[in-house]
């Protein structure tokens, strides 16, 4: 995969993972707007057929402490949990991203954002959100190279009369606003994502927590877009224009439920 490549020559040190948890450790009587894992290590969750074959997920505290203050101090009200497990919105694209036999090569720093029980955060939020974590991990007194991952699936949704819905056309629409003109998807309400690409597509807004962390200007290294089951999935990476945005590069990923950024 070219960005599994791509990440191996970077040598990168920690992702920082923003997903969508699927019931998996918060449910619907507790359920964060945006929550962020701090523990050396994470199980992966059982989500009812039988536990992935992947190792744990290793955490880096100093790290994550570091972001959570950072985050905290930027006025954002966060949940911090331990011990948690980690669903298929954190497990399904990693071993995409990095070999994982005997173990992994990084760390993580799981950043859960609640895109299922309303009231959601808005786009603008999330934007906001990767404002911030682009400045904690650049405030970071160690000198690692970290990578952002955001997630979600691009058009789907899988209940009501519209099961099945796909929309390639906005898809590809998206894309392309995410690349050039990110403000104009800040305008859209949660309603306009699901309308445009059903009820589920309304994860794309965790993509705007990653597209935040580029700067204002970014294009496109590499993309794969593909309608393989009732959810659009692409890969995506993207770096800043050099000479408008100097400090961070990026990349981003979507598997299902993924999608990401390097900084």
């Amino acid at each position: 995969m070219p960005i599994a490549n791509w990440l191996k020559e970077q040598k990168i040190d920690a992702m920082v993972m923003v997903y969508n948890d699927h019931c998996s450790s918060f449910f619907f009587d507790f359920y964060p707007t945006f929550a962020l894992g701090i523990g050396e290590s994470f199980p992966v969750a059982d989500e009812g057929a039988g536990l992935r074959p992947l190792p744990p997920i290793k955490g880096d505290v100093d790290l994550q402490i570091h972001i959570a203050e950072a985050l905290v101090n930027a006025e954002f009200d966060l949940t911090t949990f331990q011990d948690k497990p980690l669903d298929h919105g954190c497990a399904s694209p990693l071993p995409l991203l990095w070999q994982h036999q005997p173990d992994w090569p990084g760390v993580v720093v799981p950043l859960a954002v609640n895109v299922l029980q309303f009231p959601l955060p808005t786009p603008t939020r999330c934007w906001k959100l990767g404002v911030a974590l682009k400045a904690a991990i650049e405030s970071y007194p160690q000198d690692l190279r970290v990578v952002v991952v955001g997630t979600g699936g691009l058009s789907h949704q899988v209940h009501g009369e519209r099961t099945g819905f796909n929309n390639e056309a906005w898809d590809r629409e998206f894309l392309d606003l995410l690349e050039q003109r990110p403000e104009d998807l800040l305008k859209l309400t949660h309603a306009d994502f699901i309308r445009l690409g059903g009820a589920e597509s309304v994860e794309q807004i965790m993509w705007l927590t990653m597209r935040a962390c580029l700067g204002e200007h970014a294009r496109v290294l590499h993309e794969n877009y593909y309608l393989a089951t009732t959810t659009a999935m692409t890969a995506v990476l993207y770096e800043p224009v050099p000479e408008l945005a100097q400090k961070t590069t990026s990349v981003t990923i979507t598997a299902d439920q993924a999608t990401g950024v390097l900084a």
